[in-house]
């Protein structure tokens, strides 16, 4: 890979207590970040690349820490209707036909979007999993993957020994981006007997578990009225928070069940964008927070979104947060950035290679194209990201050390080819 510097005019580095440095550097060897600060401060011989960009900002790519990304292909497809009849009467009818070939083709092309977007990482929950790891390893994005797992499917213990092998399969490969989780997808839809299977497993194998938790009011009944509790406590019984979690929504969770959660460690996704779409509630955000909680962002998947714009989810999550507390101080834009990139890496336990730009870690970064009416002037990096800029304002983005995005155009494949053939795909869904 070599070595780089790249010229900036500013640098935010999202390291903790660093405020944003203007006319700043940024140096890259063989991928990792070695050396940042001020342009004046730089060393570099006429041997080293320098990139000039001096109208940008330079930033850690965004982390999408909750989607299901090859649903790009129902986006547009069944809107304005509450979760449980979009899921049972749209969705999971459509997905019983998808083919391993299908996800692959819907993946790439959430994988397309989200990187000309800025987003260097997700955390995907879905299946053919291998399909998904396939497009990720092509791709140049990092990734981690969980193999969704329904306990009331009749295929259920054959899907669990899938996401056991997808986790053991795809260690360590495609240059390290890709790790693995598992999915259990949530408490409606998962048995005692199995959830508890589950969880063993993932101690079994030090695996983590990504799960939708109190996502709406129905869930709540549901749980309630099938067990006697409520969600975290139906949880808390099958042994669930012995194992790191990612809880995705936590939309109608209480104040102790908040408390007990940040006493677990546990990691919150907030999805603002689906949350609202679907009507399903405004999670306690700033709630959650108080308590101590690490809360990040996601998208969800983008046929309840219906894009996969991190840039998107910031600016709403700050807005709404401040209305419903009633309070303009509350989240604000060093929050949400926070939220989307380096909580985003420690919610999915790789905060050590990403998340934020220092000295040692992973080269995942993207610029902002700063010269443009909407961007002008910049007196605030950190307000001008969440309140004025828009994923399309991203010109380059990098993942370990590798160009993914120029000049606002995909490096690795033909962006044509990838929405044709996603296209077909839907259309052939549909018609079946």
């Amino acid at each position: 890979m070599g070595t780089m510097v790249i010229h900036c005019e500013w640098l935010l580095t999202m390291a903790e207590g660093q405020e944003p440095i203007h006319d700043a550097y940024l140096k890259i060897v063989d991928g990792r970040i070695v050396a940042l600060g001020p342009w004046r401060e730089s060393v570099a011989d006429h041997s080293t690349e320098v990139i000039d960009a001096q109208d940008k900002l330079v930033m850690p790519g965004l982390i999408n820490t909750h989607t299901h990304a090859a649903m790009v292909l129902f986006r547009s497809l069944a809107d304005d209707l509450p979760l449980d009849s979009w899921l049972k009467e749209k969705i999971w009818p459509l997905e019983e036909k998808l083919t391993p070939e299908d996800v692959y083709h819907g993946t790439r092309l959430a994988i397309n979007e989200m990187l000309l977007s800025g987003t260097t990482t997700f955390a995907d929950m879905y299946f053919f999993m291998d399909e998904v790891a396939r497009a990720v390893e092509e791709s140049g994005i990092r990734a981690v993957l969980a193999r969704g797992l329904i306990g009331t499917d009749p295929a259920a213990e054959k899907k669990l020994e899938e996401a056991v092998e997808l986790s053991k399969k795809w260690k360590g490969k495609a240059d390290g981006r890709i790790t693995a989780m598992l999915g259990p997808h949530a408490p409606y839809t998962l048995p005692p007997e199995f959830l508890r299977q589950v969880v063993t497993i993932a101690r079994h194998h030090q695996l983590s578990l990504h799960i939708h938790v109190a996502e709406t009011r129905d869930e709540l009944e549901e749980i309630s009225k099938n067990y006697g509790k409520r969600p975290i406590a139906y949880l808390v019984d099958q042994g669930v928070f012995s194992r790191p979690v990612l809880l995705a929504h936590g939309v109608w969770l209480d104040e102790g069940e908040l408390s007990f959660l940040s006493r677990q460690k546990v990691a919150v996704a907030h999805n603002p964008s689906s949350n609202l779409k679907l009507a399903s509630g405004i999670a306690p955000v700033v709630k959650m927070q108080e308590a101590g909680l690490l809360v990040s962002l996601g998208t969800d998947g983008a046929a309840s979104n219906n894009r996969l714009d991190m840039f998107a989810e910031m600016r709403l999550a700050s807005l709404l947060h401040k209305v419903v507390n009633q309070n303009p101080t509350v989240l604000q834009a060093e929050s949400a950035l926070k939220m989307a990139t380096i909580n985003g890496a420690k919610a999915l336990g790789i905060a050590d290679q990403t998340g934020s730009l220092e000295q040692g870690k992973k080269a995942d970064l993207i610029m902002v194209n700063l010269k443009q009416s909407h961007l002008t002037p910049c007196f605030n990096p950190r307000s001008l990201l969440v309140y004025s800029a828009r994923g399309s304002d991203v010109s380059e983005v990098m993942v370990n050390g590798e160009w993914l995005v120029k000049e606002g155009e995909p490096v690795k494949w033909g962006e044509n080819e990838i929405i044709s053939l996603a296209a077909k795909t839907a259309q052939r869904l549909l018609q079946e």
